[in-house]
């Protein structure tokens, strides 16, 4: 997976019947292991993932596929 500061992230949910989670990225944490998002989530929360293989889309800011600008806005 390769985003971009700015891209839309959704996270799949680890529990049957949860909702994903929506979050804008703010950093792109580059290092010899992987590579860690710095993520401002829809509820105003951040924190730094590392998603697993297949847990998380990224979308383009914009991009039609990526959940509405209100989801993701900065509170």
């Amino acid at each position: 997976m390769s985003a971009s500061i700015g891209d839309v992230i959704v996270v799949e949910s680890e529990k049957v019947g949860q909702p994903e989670r929506h979050g804008e990225i703010l950093e792109v944490i580059e290092a010899s292991y992987g590579t860690r998002y710095r993520v401002r989530w829809d509820d105003g929360h951040e924190s730094t993932i590392r998603p697993a293989l297949g847990s998380a889309r990224t979308f383009p800011a914009g991009h039609p596929a990526a959940p509405p600008a209100e989801v993701h806005a900065t509170r």
